[in-house]
């Protein structure tokens, strides 16, 4: 993406960051089956239930939590 940005120029570029920054609750929002922790991460029931891939299922690893 970065060779896209430079390519496009500084104006371009500004207007997707805007675009994307504006649309961070509509267009680009995701939506997570759970938000976990580092350590959560490494608990052996939460790498079954992330491990299996599932369609619509993401979670989210928020390093800052706990």
């Amino acid at each position: 993406m970065t060779w896209f940005l430079h390519r496009i120029g500084p104006r371009d570029a500004q207007k997707l960051r805007e675009r994307v920054a504006a649309e961070l609750t509509t267009t680009f929002a995701g939506q997570y089956t759970a938000e976990i922790t580092l350590a959560e991460a490494l608990s052996p029931p939460v790498i079954a239930a992330y491990n299996k891939r599932a369609t619509g299922e993401k979670y989210l690893i928020a390093p800052n939590r706990g």
